[in-house]
């Protein structure tokens, strides 16, 4: 009998602040967009039984989770947390456009730095442990867990292919709703199910190009 986790992004959020610079990742909530993303979400999990619900430590994820699970105990995975960056000074003016809308490119090497800072392969190296010992908790049959982008994307990537590959071309778009089974085997059946935009009509950008737009007004103030 297989078991069920639903994995989940977290809902939209701003990644500048009220002075028009990046933002800290570590600090950043949801927008008014991305609540309604997570009430959607949980409107859809209205009629699922959830015996376990976790997040990351970070803001963004808890936030989302608080919402699609209200009644829930939040548990908190710091293993999870998303792709760390470096500064965004410290990358030189003319690769940070490639290091923005290329980050998620076609199977990124593990040896591929995210923004300047944490590689793919230290991405696994924390990831795939607690993936590990989710599982091998039999006490759950269903579990949501609400993570990241890039965490998300290791985690499909990982159950498709059962090495550490990184297909950068699952995108997750805020809010979005992946279907995994776990047994002896992997079983991804649904990937980027996003509730409030099922046919994905509001966007064809991918969320690094997304980002990388956001920022066209302020890149002056970036390096």
């Amino acid at each position: 009998m297989r078991r069920r986790i639903y994995l989940m992004r977290h809902g939209a959020v701003s990644y500048l602040g009220p002075d028009g610079r990046p933002a800290s990742p570590d600090e950043v909530g949801l927008t008014e967009v991305g609540r309604r993303q997570a009430e959607a979400a949980r409107d859809l999990f209205a009629a699922v039984d959830l015996d376990r619900v976790l997040a990351s430590n970070l803001p963004r994820t808890l936030e989302t989770a608080r919402i699609v699970a209200p009644d829930a105990e939040i548990e908190e995975w710091p293993a999870f947390r998303e792709l760390r960056g470096d500064r965004l000074a410290g990358i030189p003016e003319d690769e940070l456009e490639d290091e923005f809308v290329h980050a998620f490119r076609g199977v990124v090497p593990n040896e591929k730095r995210f923004l300047g800072g944490e590689t793919i392969g230290e991405l696994f190296d924390r990831v795939l442990p607690a993936l590990d010992r989710l599982v091998a908790d039999r006490s759950w049959d269903t579990t949501l867990a609400v993570l990241h982008g890039g965490v998300n994307r290791a985690l499909l990537s990982y159950a498709l292919t059962g090495e550490r590959m990184f297909l950068g071309h699952l995108e997750q778009a805020p809010g979005c709703v992946n279907v995994l089974d776990v047994g002896d085997d992997w079983i991804v059946r649904a990937v980027g199910i996003a509730p409030l935009d099922l046919l994905h009509g509001s966007t064809r950008l991918t969320t690094m190009e997304a980002i990388w737009q956001d920022l066209e007004p302020y890149r002056d103030r970036m390096t």
